[in-house]
């Protein structure tokens, strides 16, 4: 079982904390501080919003996130949480090969 307590132990000041892996699957929590410096991934990414609101840029598109809410982010894609506060929180789930589940074998 997964659990947000082993995410926010004592002393754990990093914005992401890796909760469980298998295979391809990483599984974290993230919060960030004050700014959200991520770079593009490798695999694919899923975000579910635990706690906080703000907007979150995904390529071209800028989009309202609350509490419950589901963000898919393909592999390579630029992307970035603004305007969120101190208080936000997110799972993350990357998974797949690198260049995404749709990344072909030669």
């Amino acid at each position: 079982m997964l659990s947000l307590k082993k995410a926010s132990g004592v002393g754990n000041t990093a914005p992401f904390s890796i909760l469980f892996t298998h295979g391809s699957l990483v599984v974290e929590v993230y919060q960030p501080l004050t700014t959200d410096h991520q770079k593009p991934h490798e695999s694919d990414e899923c975000y579910v919003i635990i706690k906080g609101h703000g907007k979150f840029e995904m390529g071209d598109e800028i989009m309202s996130f609350g509490p419950g809410d589901f963000l898919f982010v393909p592999a390579g894609l630029p992307h970035r949480f603004t305007d969120f506060g101190d208080t936000m929180s997110t799972w993350v789930m990357f998974y797949g090969p690198d260049g995404s589940e749709n990344a072909k074998s030669p």
